[in-house]
């Protein structure tokens, strides 16, 4: 696969199977396939961000359409497709309040990959999760209960309560809301200019 800057006018729309065809043409700018691209609704209401990657295979299945490209395409054999930037789902999806799993991934992206106690910002590999209450004390692994945390810190904190360590939280951890999402959108496409008359800056 293959995703590079161009000026040329790329043919006709390719069917869904030329994106697994492309995957053994690959460039240097192959990571403009790994490039955020939000998601919209059908009602133009943001919803999601997700891989460019997995954008064009949204487009190509005819679940969505593109709205705006980011400027490179991605070339296969006899076809070059534009790397979209923001797309639209053809189908309007109901959104569940909290949509989002728990996981460690999101955990560190609500928190803004940040520690909770010393507000270092740090690489996610270089962060673990703190159980706010210790596990071994009752304390769930819940999105109210679970930090992002650097080592320093969780070392620190040890099987105590923050305020039994002389610790305190940055903010008070909660689950994900539409106020959240939009934030993480918005921090993750200010790259982009193109995503700001959907969010609403």
């Amino acid at each position: 696969m293959s995703a590079r800057t161009n000026t040329e006018t790329p043919p006709g729309r390719p069917a869904a199977g030329m994106l697994a065809s492309a995957a053994t043409h690959r460039d240097s700018d192959g990571n403009a396939l790994h490039m955020p691209v939000l998601v919209l609704n059908a009602s133009y209401e943001p919803i999601n961000v997700c891989a460019a990657r997995r954008a064009l295979v949204l487009v190509l299945k005819g679940v969505a359409m593109t709205e705006e490209e980011n400027g490179h395409f991605l070339h296969a054999a006899r076809i070059a497709m534009r790397v979209p930037s923001v797309i639209r789902l053809l189908e309007y999806r109901r959104i569940p309040h909290q949509s989002r799993a728990l996981s460690r991934k999101n955990i560190l992206l609500r928190d803004r990959n940040t520690c909770q106690y010393c507000a270092t910002v740090l690489p996610s590999g270089e962060l673990t999760l703190d159980h706010v209450i210790p596990r071994s004390r009752g304390g769930s692994s819940t999105w109210e209960n679970l930090v992002a945390c650097c080592h320093l810190c969780n070392r620190r904190k040890g099987n105590q309560s923050p305020l039994e360590a002389g610790m305190k939280l940055m903010r008070e951890p909660r689950a994900f809301n539409l106020h959240t999402s939009r934030h993480i959108m918005r921090l993750m496409g200010r790259g982009d200019g193109k995503w700001r008359k959907y969010l609403f800056y």
